[in-house]
């Protein structure tokens, strides 16, 4: 990165100048200020416009950052992968950015069986390190997810089923607090923190900078993608069910199934991502699936590090997601799927050409994942509390909306010339205002 000198009226980020970070600032003016806006994954992300952005190389800068922050009362915002969608989440408009994509070191030690993982990693980066050593974390299932977003909000991985959830395998975080100290937070240091970032979700307490997180031996895993007929949705239904109801039976089988528009199909079609971590080809656990004729697949025996490839979500969409938990009920899936159904033909009214993609997503959620977290300490996302197998349901719909920013172009056009005080826009408050639109 290029060491810059922010400009005179960038007053944010003259707190983290004389901090010593002037060479990790990047203001507007900056080309690597462009890069790094549009590396977010999700449209919606990049419409913030942060008046500066401080990318961190180690521990120590990321606390001289935040204390800086915080003694100027300067808004700031954390972002690791830059992989959740909503506006927000990972960015600020008018405030700072804290950018963590350069603290990324996966190190592996292999006397305590242990890696330590910092959070501007991707998952794809962390598993191609630990291939190495013929280990694996739980993490992502997604190799460009980053990991401090998944692991905060508890994360569902491909050894739910054996280990709990990715949060439950942390055994250390490395914690950035408010005041810019450092701590340690594991089982018997400040345990209190270390159960509460276990499924709290990102940005509550600090700013980890370090997973410590149990180590894995893992040689090969057998799945891939396959795809199906929107027709045999009501066999996918029954075999979701089933298929969650007895993961007891091969903890190493894994299963998400996707009812999906897609702009390559142009229609409704079935995905399905299959990860046996033993390697097992063709499990039973996997019958009424491999009993479906299919379209096509990409089964293999291969890797994490390889399978993190297999379930890449595209960028550059405007996003949007809602998630839900209920019971393992055939009659709610089929309902979950004819409520998808209607809303792929609405978007296909507004979107003709069908670039726009949806998700109907169902993942087990059995009581064995909950009994998992227990074992390993306890986590506070509740599931415990849980007592009949569940389905954890994912609603997604991704959209470039060409036409409503066309749209959005044109009244800011007419706003300029018939108030080109902008009066309607800032003494008259009240209701819809065009400057607002994000874009």
């Amino acid at each position: 990165m290029a060491a810059i000198a922010p400009k005179p009226h960038v007053s944010q980020a003259e707190c983290l100048v004389q901090a010593g970070l002037r060479s990790q600032v990047l203001v507007p003016d900056d080309a690597d200020y462009d890069a790094r806006q549009d590396s977010y994954w999700s449209n919606s992300a990049k419409t913030l416009k942060p008046a500066a952005i401080v990318c961190p190389r180690t521990t120590a800068e990321v606390a001289a950052a935040v204390k800086a922050l915080v003694a100027a009362a300067q808004p700031f915002a954390i972002r690791s992968g830059g992989h959740t969608n909503w506006a927000g989440s990972n960015n600020i408009d008018g405030g700072v950015t804290i950018d963590l994509s350069l603290l990324n070191a996966t190190i592996y030690d292999a006397a305590s069986e242990t890696a330590t993982i910092e959070p501007g990693a991707r998952w794809k980066e962390v598993y191609a390190e630990l291939h190495k050593h013929g280990r694996v974390v739980a993490g992502g299932r997604e190799g460009n997810v980053g990991v401090a977003g998944l692991i905060l909000g508890g994360g569902n991985t491909f050894f739910t089923a054996r280990t709990g959830f990715a949060c439950d395998n942390v055994v250390a975080y490395e914690v950035v607090l408010a005041d810019g100290s450092i701590v340690t937070a594991d089982a018997t240091t400040n345990p209190d923190l270390f159960r509460a970032l276990k499924g709290a979700g990102p940005g509550n307490f600090g700013i980890v900078t370090k997973f410590t997180m149990t180590a894995i031996p893992c040689d090969t895993v057998w799945g891939g993608m396959t795809f199906f007929p929107k027709h045999l949705i009501p066999s996918a239904i029954e075999a979701v069910v089933d298929f969650t109801d007895n993961v007891a039976n091969d903890p190493n089988a894994n299963l998400v199934c996707i009812f999906t528009h897609m702009p390559d199909f142009k229609d409704i079609v079935i995905a399905t991502l299959y990860a046996h971590v033993a390697g097992v080809a063709r499990a039973p656990a996997y019958e009424k699936w491999l009993a479906l004729p299919e379209m096509m697949n990409t089964i293999k025996t291969t890797s994490v590090s390889e399978m993190a490839f297999e379930y890449n979500i595209p960028t550059h969409y405007h996003n949007t997601w809602f998630t839900l938990a209920f019971k393992n009920d055939a009659r709610i899936l089929a309902h979950a799927s004819a409520l998808h159904d209607a809303l792929v033909a609405e978007l296909q009214a507004f979107i003709p050409d069908g670039d726009f993609i949806t998700q109907c997503l169902f993942q087990p959620l059995p009581t064995l994942y909950a009994a998992n977290s227990v074992a390993a300490g306890g986590n506070v996302m509740g599931l415990e509390r849980n007592k009949e197998n569940g389905v954890l349901f994912l609603a997604t719909v991704m959209v470039r909306t060409p036409e409503q920013e066309e749209n959005v172009r044109r009244i800011r056009e007419v706003a300029a010339r018939y108030d080109p005080g902008q009066v309607f826009q800032k003494l008259c408050p009240g209701g819809f205002k065009v400057n607002s639109v994000k874009v």
